[in-house]
């Protein structure tokens, strides 16, 4: 999966870039508080993906 396509779907979702680490981007759910980290990779695999919204208690994205 994309890695913008990801991004997109964070952003729709509420969730917002919490800041820039070394190699990932930290991003926050404001309204449950909760932190995940997202590589920085072109292509994330499809379960990290999944991963990384579950964590972020929002809908999993299609395709994901």
């Amino acid at each position: 999966m994309k890695r913008e396509a990801l991004l997109s779907h964070l952003t729709d979702s509420g969730c917002c870039l919490e800041r820039e680490g070394a190699s990932h981007s930290i991003w926050k759910n404001p309204s449950t508080g909760e932190i995940q980290a997202v590589p920085r990779h072109r292509e994330v695999k499809k379960f990290t993906a999944r991963s990384i919204c579950r964590k972020l208690a929002i809908p999993v994205l299609k395709g994901a």
